[in-house]
């Protein structure tokens, strides 16, 4: 009897033991359907390939809705294994608070890893050499510019070659067509955008074109972070962007897929993601034939240079509570396959931080994002550091005064430099 009863544990134990490895969940946060639609296609095919079942958890849709909501559950010890990171300021501050855990040999035994960009592994290698999240989507920003209307209007569609240049094409453009020469997000509502997909493009062609140091204090009080500020007070002064628009909830809706798409304001800086997300056939308000009525300009440097501004773009991380750290890791490795970088492009326009992409047929087919993925190899980016997310914070609040002509360019460098020692410490700001 005492046989069979040991004998009929060891199935039972065996039984569930059995159960729980095919149970296994791996649960993985994504937001906006076009970003869930693209996951998915990818899935079935993990789930096969580890045995493991994936869960996709719907999170809000704006992006800073999503940081708070993911932030707000990494705090709690509940939120789900595998995440994205917004943009790269936002990597340095989750790791420093100990919510991702380190994949660094797992990605350099990957066999994607000597395909990635170069500028792909910088930008996700941390100065002690660690790596946090998998650089599997880049954003790729530049200005795009309604060449149709230039055309129309006889105004030149040449690079610009300084920023004095840009602000004179941008009064040529109100001048002559009576739309809004160029939009740079600022202001607080556009959250981590103020930062994101404005201010670096100038800081990389300032005087400052680092803000992170080496000894750990971020440089904040020079005369290029003044300039820069200054770029913005010119815009705002001489009615060259639309202000109002910035100023309320979810201020990109109404300059970017409206006014841009209408005709209203002829120039904004953009990622990849323009030309599939925002104005292509499938988005809210196409522009007919996208690819040839809208043409981009590199950044230029105040003095002269041209940038092509490389970030991260929802980096995949793994949550260091996650419920199997060894499982999330793999199923991370998966995601930054070739298909998945393919069906991410095609659904939201964003460039694969891996070379081989560029030899995909299907990626072949986005015409528009060709000649963007190979600029890749000659892309910038800003260095981060812990402390960024103050940084990017600050960044929107000094914009949002000089939205509202409460400052000038002294004041609004003020502005972000006191929030940021305010919140970090005077000893971090430099």
């Amino acid at each position: 009897m005492r046989k069979f009863l040991l004998a009929g544990i060891s199935v039972a134990a065996l039984a569930m033991s059995a159960t729980t490895s095919l149970g296994e969940t791996i649960r993985i946060a994504e937001h906006r359907q076009a970003r869930i639609d693209a996951l998915k296609t990818v899935v079935p095919e993990i789930e096969k390939k580890l045995d493991v079942e994936i869960e996709i958890v719907e999170y809000p849709a704006p992006e800073k809705d999503y940081m708070t909501k993911l932030l707000t559950e990494l705090g709690a010890g509940n939120a789900p294994d595998l995440f994205t990171a917004p943009r790269g300021q936002d990597v340095a501050d989750m790791a420093a608070a100990g919510y991702i855990a380190p994949i660094t040999d797992e990605v350099k035994a990957w066999d994607g890893f000597d395909a990635l960009f170069d500028v792909s592994k910088k930008l996700v290698t941390d100065k002690d050499g660690q790596i946090h999240v998998l650089p599997a989507m880049l954003n790729v920003q530049q200005l795009y510019f309604r060449r149709d209307i230039l055309d129309k209007a006889g105004i030149s569609t040449e690079q610009p070659k300084t920023w004095q240049e840009l602000l004179d094409r941008a009064k040529e453009i109100k001048a002559k067509t009576g739309a809004y020469g160029l939009l740079f997000p600022a202001g607080l509502t556009w959250g981590g955008g103020a930062f994101g997909e404005g201010f670096q493009y100038l800081v990389v062609g300032s005087s400052t074109p680092e803000i992170a140091t080496d000894d750990g204090t971020l440089n904040l009080t020079s005369e290029g972070i003044k300039d820069v500020m200054g770029f913005y007070a010119e815009l705002v002064n001489n009615d060259l962007t639309p202000v109002q628009p910035l100023l309320g909830p979810e201020p990109w809706v109404v300059p970017k897929y409206e006014m841009f798409p209408a005709g209203k304001l002829a120039a904004t800086t953009c990622g990849s993601w323009c030309y599939i997300y925002d104005w292509g056939p499938e988005s809210k308000n196409p522009i007919p034939d996208v690819a040839n009525a809208v043409g981009t300009w590199l950044m230029p440097g105040k003095d002269g240079g041209e940038h092509v501004i490389v970030d991260i773009d929802s980096a995949w991380a793994v949550n260091s509570q996650a419920s199997d750290v060894e499982m999330a890791k793999k199923v991370l490795l998966e995601i930054g396959s070739v298909k998945a970088d393919v069906a991410y492009a095609a659904r939201i326009g964003n460039i694969p931080g891996r070379r081989d992409a560029g030899d995909d047929p299907e990626f072949k087919k986005l015409s528009a994002l060709v000649p963007v993925h190979a600029g890749v190899e000659n892309g910038t980016f800003i260095k981060t550091a812990p402390g960024f997310s103050a940084v990017s914070e600050g960044v929107a609040r000094a914009t949002d005064a000089l939205l509202r002509k409460e400052t000038d360019a002294a004041g609004a460098q003020k502005i972000l430099v006191d929030y940021v020692k305010e919140t970090l410490g005077e000893e971090m700001v430099k």
